[in-house]
């Protein structure tokens, strides 16, 4: 399994998690308990969330309740959330429902949804570091126009992980924004690593090119991974479904290889 290091700590992250935008806002978590069961069995730990997701925060903590015991040795979850709204004492209440709704004392990662009321939130969320109620804190957009500003973020406020839009489709932040994590030692969580879903429609029904066979991969959907984890800089895309055979082909990423250079741009040559 591909491990990697978040690099404010050391610590070892595998390289896929799970997402859980629209896939887990639903109150009925049986049809979806396989999946997360599923990705935990299978060495996942990464589970992205977000007050924004409707009711998905809750899925997760209802699911994980339920999920099978798992031997002393392995890892626990990675949870990470959000705060999403203004003002000091509002986000605070908003991070306690989110813990409530998660069933964890300890959150591992509170990002700063979409950039919104930053500079309140940070300081309440160092505070929340110190006190050991969360491990890791972090930004989140999803906009190529707040580049500059989660840049600015990156390299000015000692912040642990970024959270952005990385894929064969949107390789924007391969200009300065990845680089800057690098250089500041923040940890990069990568979303719509298949841009929606857009990326899906648009490869339907092509064959595989070459450079697949050369990655042992068997899917279009390992490829695109393959490509977000070759940049050095990316930590872990959270690729969100509620699919269990999609679940499956996204963790065969977790064991590589993982593309250089010349298989990347031979990637987006094909897409």
């Amino acid at each position: 399994m591909i491990p990697r290091t978040i690099p404010s700590s050391g610590e070892l992250l595998p390289v896929v998690g799970l997402g859980s935008w629209q896939t887990f806002d639903t109150d009925d978590t049986a049809p979806i308990q396989p999946v997360l069961d599923r990705f935990l069995a299978l060495g996942g730990r990464v589970i992205d969330s977000s007050p924004m997701y409707g009711k998905a925060e809750a899925a997760i903590g209802t699911m994980l309740a339920r999920t099978p015991a798992a031997p002393a040795t392995t890892p626990a979850p990675f949870l990470a959330t959000k705060v999403w709204t203004q003002g000091r004492d509002e986000g605070i209440a908003q991070m306690a429902t989110s813990f409530a709704r998660m069933r964890t004392a300890c959150m591992d990662l509170m990002q700063i949804h979409n950039l919104v009321d930053w500079r309140v939130h940070l300081p309440t969320l160092r505070a929340m570091k110190r006190e050991g109620r969360i491990r890791y804190l972090g930004v989140t957009h999803y906009a190529l126009g707040a580049f500059d500003e989660l840049e600015q973020i990156i390299t000015t406020e000692q912040i642990d992980f970024v959270q952005l839009p990385y894929s064969v489709g949107n390789r924007a932040a391969e200009a300065r924004l990845l680089p800057a994590a690098a250089a500041h030692g923040v940890a990069v969580l990568v979303m719509q690593p298949f841009a929606t879903g857009r990326l899906f429609a648009q490869l339907a029904g092509k064959p595989l090119p070459p450079v697949a066979s050369e990655l042992a991969c068997t899917s279009w959907g390992q490829l695109l991974l393959a490509f977000v984890l070759g940049h050095p800089a990316v930590t872990c895309p959270i690729p969100a479904t509620s699919k269990l055979a999609h679940l499956e082909d996204n963790l065969r990423a977790l064991h590589g290889p993982v593309a250089n250079e010349a298989q990347r741009a031979a990637i987006v040559a094909a897409v």
